[in-house]
């Protein structure tokens, strides 16, 4: 399958690009600020909001040791310990129905990454009508299954992934009922390094598994994700916050509103200027061919006056013989008396 629907939108190979905005933990702590980004992404134009739906004990457990803790020299986060973190960025299960209500209000699809079956369940009592996997949980084999057997469409991040790993998930989502799959490239890293995005992969991941695929991208800004339409992606998704300035676990690699809007913008020009594979003239340029260069009679003669350089010129608009024949006629003689401004052909020499 190429294209599915998520919501009232098609999303899918050839489709226009489906930009979605991930709240993450940049509402920090606090219904109000992430009721406020809702009303954000529905005045950028985006499509649809993505929440992730965990506590921090149906992610990880309370433990101290080194496994449990980032690596000191993580950009963002270094040294953090695991549950700590989660207890920071989650988005607290009661504030789910108030976040889907503002979203619908608004006219925006609203749905969720799920960590577990409490999750799940909670997002069926709101209808989610899709549901991602994230980068770390593609492994979680027993996860996709119980997300897919909801047969909703089902999106799949396939950061650090190998072409195995990528594979048993499909295979699992597909067997378990899943409404249609997208995959999305992605470089589990955050922020992500640009030159680390390898979208060239994005053709690649669309013809080995014949889905449609998109992109979940951590770079800074809307390059990246922009370029990726241009590889094929069919759908973006990037961390939204109100202001960088305000911190926020994800802050730093998240879209502020403003940027937000010009993504869906530029996501869609670039989508419109893939156009199609036929060389030649367009429409929107038959105006242009009045204007390309030919020969002109660009002073006044009179009959028998030889041609010369000086009275004969290539020069804009069309309409005269081509400019490679100024060779042909240079050193004939005019029929007839031509104004300035007159179109050279054949019949005046």
């Amino acid at each position: 399958m190429t294209t599915l629907k998520i919501g009232p939108q098609l999303v899918g190979t050839g489709e226009h690009p489906f930009v979605v905005a991930e709240m993450s933990g940049n509402h920090n702590g606090d219904l109000s600020r992430a009721l406020a980004i809702v009303d954000a992404v529905a005045a950028s134009g985006a499509h649809a909001l993505k929440l992730q739906t965990y506590r921090p004990d149906t992610i990880t457990i309370d433990v101290d040791a080194p496994a449990f803790r980032i690596s000191g020299g993580h950009e963002l986060w270094g040294g953090e310990n695991l549950y700590r973190l989660y207890e920071r960025a989650h988005t607290p299960y009661e504030w789910h129905a108030p976040i889907f209500e503002r979203a619908r209000e608004h006219g925006l699809t609203v749905f969720s990454s799920p960590f577990d079956a409490s999750a799940v369940e909670l997002l069926e009592s709101l209808d989610a009508p899709a549901y991602k996997i994230a980068s770390s949980e593609l492994v979680d084999l027993p996860l996709i299954e119980l997300v897919a057997a909801t047969g909703k469409p089902l999106v799949l991040s396939t950061g650090m992934a190998t072409l195995a790993e990528i594979d048993a998930a499909v295979r699992t989502a597909r067997a378990a009922g899943a409404a249609g799959i997208v995959l999305l490239a992605c470089t589990a890293a955050y922020p992500a390094p640009p030159a680390d995005s390898n979208l060239r992969r994005i053709p690649v991941l669309a013809d080995a598994f014949g889905l449609p695929v998109g992109l979940s991208d951590h770079t800074p800004g809307i390059g990246v994700p922009v370029a990726s339409v241009a590889l094929g992606a069919c759908f973006i998704e990037k961390h939204i916050t109100l202001d960088r300035a305000d911190g926020g676990v994800d802050a730093d690699f998240s879209l502020d509103p403003t940027e937000l809007a010009a993504l869906v913008v530029e996501s869609e020009r670039a989508h419109a200027a893939l156009g199609g594979s036929a060389v030649g003239p367009t429409s929107a340029e038959r105006e242009g061919l009045r204007f390309r260069r030919s020969l002109y009679v660009v002073t006044d003669v009179r009959a028998g006056d030889e041609v010369t350089a000086a009275n004969v010129r290539s020069i804009r608009p069309a309409g005269g013989l081509p400019p490679v024949e100024i060779g042909r006629v240079l050193g004939r003689r005019f029929t007839a008396d031509v104004p300035r401004g007159t179109p050279l052909s054949w019949d005046l020499i």
